[in-house]
């Protein structure tokens, strides 16, 4: 994780810095949002700013959004000034830390706002084999495609791929394609020349440039516009780009990692992706197996969350007891990993027992159901089982409830519920309900409009 201070906090800024440093951060010091901004033209880039909050916040976030630079920004300060705190945020910063700086408030905070996470947990038959695949094509030069769905750990599985490979001193560089709005991610891939458009006061880096001579994460590439494809695929075949306002060609040295959530031959069959670029990306393909495909590393990984949420919120880490891994392993997990990372977040904090007990981990479907009741597999060739488990998921009275209503009331319905239940994650809530980021952007954006109360953003959920 790359980390940008900006400011002079008084002395609390090297004290910043060394706690971002001792959890693995990379640090850079700006003095003030000019000289950030410069850095950010020049390739210099960082997963999240924190910002003094003396620094005209505002302007900032204005100058990155007008400049078409992507990056998170957290606001910081000397005590506990509440109405310094509510502007910074007014003004567009994800979150708002206090200082002196305190080691786990910081940590979880840039944990939050990149939802950064490097551990590989990997037990189960079916990820060992996963993982040994990665491992052989790790020290290759080979562009990987990495499937699965919402919530797998492809971006884990990215950067493990990176440490592994012969580029590992090199930047590892991630840009979420669903996550940038469709205006500024050609800028955010090839970076941009000064007057290129209004706005562009000076040349800008793109990602491609930023890693070179490392790894460049695509995450959810299908989620890119078709036009822009056109424009990556000439990226990968030349190994070259070119800046917007700009007809030179500049040479880049990358090792690209793409991934994705869909059934990307099927989205190429319907032309929502280009088969000659699917193709290009698609030189070994990794598919990352579902939570429930890997039941061996289920309670494990629910283990290694309990820890690491107990650490955040400053509680003492409890052992998970033989009745919550049972729970846990009869459970679906439709939204994988980051649903189990969020139910485990939620079963740390309200958790009453000497250890993790059953009661603690909640876990509902989509439309409130108890989980516990659903029945994991019956064959399909029995019909007799068929009726069994239609029996067991039964919820007397679910149905007749939705009558009368329309199917998009339902849908509205279950979204903000789903980002509710993910404390308005919305990067986790669009992995739970199968969609993207984009789409759930798109419907929050419509029910805002229609006067609903939409929960707010997370720090570092879009």
């Amino acid at each position: 994780m790359r980390l940008m201070i900006v400011g002079q906090l008084e002395g609390h800024i090297s004290a910043a810095g060394k706690i971002a440093l001792q959890r693995g951060a990379k640090v850079i010091h700006c003095e003030d949002t000019e000289q950030a901004l410069g850095a950010l033209r020049n390739g210099k880039g960082a997963d999240v700013a924190m910002v003094d909050v003396k620094q005209k916040i505002g302007a900032f976030v204005a100058a990155l959004e007008v400049e078409r630079i992507h990056i998170p920004v957290v606001a910081c300060g000397i005590g506990t000034d509440a109405r310094a705190a509510v502007k910074a945020i007014q003004d567009g910063a994800k979150e708002y830390v206090p200082l002196p700086p305190d080691a786990e408030l910081i940590a979880a905070v840039l944990a939050a706002v990149t939802e950064e996470n490097n551990t590989m947990i990997a037990h189960d038959p079916a990820m060992q084999a996963v993982v040994k695949m990665a491992d052989k094509v790790a020290p290759s030069e080979a562009t990987i495609l990495i499937t699965g769905e919402s919530g797998t750990g492809k971006e884990v599985m990215s950067q493990y791929i990176h440490r592994k490979s012969k580029r590992k001193d090199g930047p590892f560089i991630a840009l979420n394609c669903a996550a940038i709005p469709e205006n500024l991610l050609e800028s955010e891939l090839f970076g941009h020349e000064k007057g290129a458009f209004t706005g562009a006061v000076g040349r800008r880096i793109g990602k491609f440039e930023e890693a070179s001579g490392g790894t460049l994460l695509l995450d959810e590439v299908s989620e890119m516009h078709i036009s822009l494809q056109a424009k990556l695929l000439r990226a990968i075949q030349e190994r070259e780009i070119t800046r917007i306002g700009n007809n030179d060609p500049v040479k880049v040295d990358v090792r690209l990692i793409a991934t994705s959530n869909r059934n990307l031959e099927e989205f190429v069959k319907k032309g929502g992706f280009r088969e000659d670029l699917y193709f290009r990306l698609n030189v070994v393909n990794i598919r990352l197996p579902g939570l429930r495909e890997r039941p061996a590393d289920i309670v494990p990984l629910a283990q290694f969350f309990a820890d690491k949420y107990a650490e955040a919120n400053g509680t003492d880490k409890k052992k998970i007891a033989r009745e919550t891994e049972g729970k846990l392993k009869s459970y679906g997990w439709r939204g994988n990993i980051r649903e189990l990372e969020n139910a485990m977040h939620r079963a740390v904090l309200i958790s009453v027992g000497d250890d993790l007990e059953a009661d603690a981990v909640q876990l509902e479907d989509r439309f409130g159901e108890d989980s516990s009741r659903v029945s994991a597999k019956v064959p399909a060739s029995s019909s007799a089982g068929k009726r069994e488990n239609e029996e067991k998921i039964q919820n007397p009275g679910a149905v007749e409830t939705l009558i009368g209503r329309t199917i998009a009331d339902v849908e509205r319905d279950m979204i903000l519920n789903t980002l509710d239940h993910c404390l308005g994650n919305r990067t986790h809530a669009a992995g739970i309900l199968g969609i993207s980021i984009r789409t759930l952007r798109n419907k929050l954006n419509q029910y805002k409009d229609e006067g609903a109360n939409i929960p707010a953003a997370a720090a570092g959920g879009e």
